[in-house]
Formats: structure tokens, C-alpha cells, sequence
């Protein structure tokens, strides 16, 4: 059954935010790993008649920040010909057409929308209806908000707008088409994926995890469910709303590391033999910025993933991030978490426990797994004061030799692994007709020329971002172009 189109209304009548489709795309709280702190399951009611008319008061619309590293996304040129054409430069909700819905959270819910006049660019409408939330979670969405608003970097959303409008407020984000890691893992033989594979998604989020870190954010709910997965295949973690945030100085500092020479060849996510032991000693200077002396009571998180700390009670910092990350990397590789118990009151238990964390050893395992291991011990060790990554962050993951090869400045360049079901954008296999050229030719002509003068990127309309095809070739989605 095809799935309606909700298109808001001209500025002059009311708005019904009337949705009854029960279909979804991805829920948020469908897994039964759901976060603490968000045990509820909210039903929001978003049938309320507002009108797009009302009083300045009424509704408020953040001015539009373009971000440098993202500046270029074609999403940008359609919010900023949306604003050209606003009255007040600003984007409202009367600018978005809803098209369908994609989940539920704690929080609220997201529906998948586009511009009005614009149908080359797909974002995610994150709604919150702030009189349904405690004053607890009203902080964490308010959190969240301020958060969004400061990220600039390729693997976290990016905020294209916050509007406030009566006891809502919706953000305008970045849509991810290939849905989360968890899902794609459970597409793949035994729930785990290969070393290359894993060496990939676990980079990326060691790169985002340090710019969060570096901003004195602590993350503390890192899961495959958080992670979303772009039309490119690359990662984007999302839910900021259990974060807390700390001061933090960075700083530059001078270490030894030892430079190896002789040995097998590594290549960016894979490897061709075992580590040499011919390594000479090397001074490098080294950019630290990690939150140190970051601390909370809260328990909050995923019960699989908290850390120790977390668990007893006593207090917790930027710690918990890297147990969290040990685990993430485990659950990858061997298709299930570390300390997973038969209930969640038994997880806890072997989480708070003396026990070190247990592999189950292969005959036959890929080459990489050694170095894997390595990292997930140092990772997941109970003492946070001696945990990797506590003390100099990501600066020390990224040299562990499960890294190796990994030059971090162009990760934002790699391929994505050959994953069966991973969505990945093929530019080759798209044949643009000259038909469908000639329409939106003037379309954004007309646009151009409603504007008064006004910059239009009028190609911008043929950008092949939302036009992709899977991997295993089990699924092709068509769109302006077509796919071959």
C-alpha cells in the first residue's frame, strides 16, 4: 500500500498535523535494547490545528548556520533557495511536506520530509512535543538541541533548522536511507561482520566519538541502533539526548611511539600477514582534547553497554565512552555483546563483576583478529584509570595496531566495505534522461527568477545523492534518474 503525502498548507489557513499511518520505515524503540531513561513509549498526539499565521511570539525559526564542512552538501543549496524565497530569510514549517513516518523515540517522532518546492533533497523532521515530557526529559531534549546546533563533521547530523511552533519543536536534520548498523547486522552470516568490515565502522565512529569528545561532550549511549548509515555507506551517529557536557582543554603534548618498518603491508582496512617486531622509537607531537575531568551520577544508557562505573553508582566520566566503544567493536565482531547475561539484571551483574572479558577463539579466524582482541581488552578493562582512551582519547586508540594503516585525515575518503545489504551510492550505474532534465531545468529556472536575482545552483537539482542501489543487488530505488 502506498503511503500518503502530507503537504502543509499556504501560510494564510491552519495547519493540520494530522498523521494516522502506522507504517514505519525504522523505530527507535524496537529493539530490546532500549536506553534507561527512556522506558516510557510515547504515544504523540500530533492532530493539533496551529496556524502558520499566528503572532511572531507563536512561532520561532532558528536562522539558518551553514556549516564549512558540509557547506558544499546539496541539501544546503535547497535550504538556502528555500530561505531566499522566505519572507524573513528564515525557514518555516509551511516551507515542508511530510512524506512519510520513520519512527518513535522517547522524545518524539520523525517523519522523513522534503521542501515544498524542491524535491531533490531528503531530510529528517525530528518533532518533540514538549507538553508530553517530564521536566527530566524536557532537559534532555534541550540538550540534544544545543548539541545538534555545534556539530559540524562528516559522520554526526547535521541541524539545518529549528523551528519552535506553539508546544512543538521540530529540528531539521540529515536522513540516512541505509537505516542503522544493527539492522545491517543482522543481515549478515552469524550476526558479525568481517575484520575489514568492522575496521571500518568502528574508524569512523572513533573520529566522531573524538570531535564529541573534543567539543566536552560525553556520549554515553554507543550501540549499532545508534548508528545510522548514509546514502554513501559512510556512518552518522545519532541521539544526543542522554550526552552531558564537561569542560575540556586541549592541549599539545610530546610522546614516543614506535614507528614500524620491516613487515607485511596494511592497507586501509584490511591487512596482508601478521605485525612486524622491527620498530624504532619516534617523537610526535600530539593535538589532546578530552574531557578528563568530566563527571555525573546519572545512570543512563544501554544496559548491554554501560560501563562498570556506570553500574555501581559512584559516578562516572568520559570512561564510559570507551568501554562503550570496546563493546560496540566486540558486537561487531562476534555478533553479540561481552557481558550479555540471560536478563538484564544478570548482564549488569557479569558488567560489575571481576571477570575480564572472554573470546571465543576460532580455528580458522581472519587475520586482524589477534590486534582485535588486544584493543577490546585494553578497551574493556574495569579500572577506568587504566582503561585506553580515558587519559589522552582517541590520540592513543588510533594508534593501536588495529588501526594500522588508517590515515585518519582522509577516512572521510575510504570505500565502504563490501557488506551484503549496506546501501551505497553507485554514480555509475545513473542515466539522467533529457526529459526529465528539461523539467527541472525550468522548474529551477522559474524559482531563479521568483527570487528576483537571487544565486541558484540551477544543476544542483541532478545531484546524484538520492539516488543509490544495495550492494547485493536486492533492491534498486528510482527516482529523478534512472538506474541501471
Amino acid at each position: 500500500m502506498e503511503e500518503p503525502t502530507f503537504l502543509f498548507p499556504p501560510p494564510d489557513s491552519d495547519l493540520d498535523l494530522s498523521f494516522t499511518s502506522t507504517t514505519t520505515e525504522r523505530t527507535f524503540t524496537s529493539s530490546a535494547r532500549t536506553s534507561l531513561a527512556r522506558t516510557s513509549s510515547l504515544a504523540l498526539s500530533f492532530n493539533d490545528r496551529l496556524s502558520t499565521a499566528s503572532t511572531a511570539g507563536d512561532t520561532v525559526s532558528s536562522a539558518v548556520i551553514r556549516r564549512p564542512h558540509r557547506s558544499s552538501d546539496s541539501n544546503w543549496t535547497a535550504i538556502k533557495a528555500a530561505t531566499n524565497l522566505s519572507s524573513d530569510g528564515r525557514l518555516h514549517l509551511r516551507h515542508l511536506k511530510l512524506i512519510r513516518h520513520l519512527g518513535s523515540g522517547d522524545l518524539g517522532r520523525v517523519f522523513l520530509c522534503r521542501l515544498r518546492d524542491y524535491d531533490g533533497a531528503n531530510f529528517a523532521l525530528k518533532v518533540v512535543d514538549k507538553d508530553l515530557l517530564t521536566p527530566k526529559k524536557f532537559s534532555h531534549a534541550e540538550t540534544e538541541a544545543e548539541i545538534l546546533h555545534a556539530l559540524d563533521h562528516p559522520f554526526l547530523p547535521t541541524l539545518y533548522a529549528r523551528i519552535d511552533v506553539s508546544h512543538y519543536t521540530c529540528l531539521l536534520i540529515d536522513y540516512c536511507p541505509g537505516g542503522d548498523l544493527h539492522a545491517l547486522l543482522r543481515k549478515q552470516p552469524g550476526n558479525r561482520l568481517t575484520i575489514s568490515a568492522a575496521r571500518f565502522f568502528a574508524a569512523e565512529i572513533l573520529v566522531a566519538l573524538e570531535y564529541l569528545h573534543a567539543l566536552g561532550v560525553v556520549y554515553r549511549d554507543l550501540k549499532p541502533e545508534n548508528v545510522l548509515l548514509r546514502e554513501d555507506g559512510h556512518v552518522m551517529l545519532s541521539d544526543f539526548d542522554l550526552c552531558f557536557k564537561a569542560d575540556v582543554t586541549p592541549t599539545f603534548e610530546c610522546c614516543k611511539v614506535n614507528k614500524h618498518y620491516a613487515g607485511p603491508t596494511y592497507g586501509c582496512f584490511g591487512c596482508n600477514g601478521s605485525r612486524s617486531r622491527d620498530s624504532r622509537e619516534k617523537v610526535v607531537a600530539d593535538f589532546v582534547a578530552e574531557p578528563t575531568t568530566a563527571f555525573s551520577r546519572s545512570c543512563v544508557g544501554t544496559h548491554e553497554y554501560l560501563a562498570p562505573e556506570l553500574v555501581s553508582g559512584n559516578g562516572h566520566g568520559n570512561g564510559v565512552d570507551w568501554w562503550a566503544f570496546g563493546v560496540f567493536i566486540y558486537e561487531l565482531l562476534y555478533g553479540m555483546t561481552p557481558f550479555k547475561g540471560c536478563s538484564k539484571e544478570g548482564t549488569l551483574r557479569n558488567i560489575a563483576s571481576n571477570n575480564d572479558v572472554k573470546f571465543h577463539v576460532a580455528e580458522n579466524e581472519e587475520v586482524g583478529m589477534v590486534e582485535a582482541r588486544d584493543l577490546i581488552e585494553k578497551l574493556l578493562v574495569k579500572d577506568p584509570k587504566k582503561r585506553l582512551g580515558c587519559v589522552r582519547g582517541a590520540t592513543d586508540v588510533k594508534r593501536h595496531p588495529f588501526f594500522d594503516g588508517i590515515k585518519w585525515p582522509l577516512i572521510r575518503t575510504y570505500k565502504p566495505p563490501e557488506v551484503k545489504g549496506l546501501l551505497r551510492r553507485k554514480k555509475s550505474d545513473l542515466i539522467v534522461t533529457s526529459k526529465k532534465i528539461r523539467k527541472g531545468w525550468w522548474k529551477r529556472l522559474g524559482c531563479a527568477l521568483r527570487n528576483k536575482g537571487a544565486r541558484f545552483d540551477l544543476l544542483s537539482n541532478y545531484s546524484n545523492n538520492n539516488h543509490y542501489c544495495y550492494v547485493n543487488n536486492s533492491k534498486v530505488r528510482s527516482g529523478t534518474f534512472n538506474i541501471g
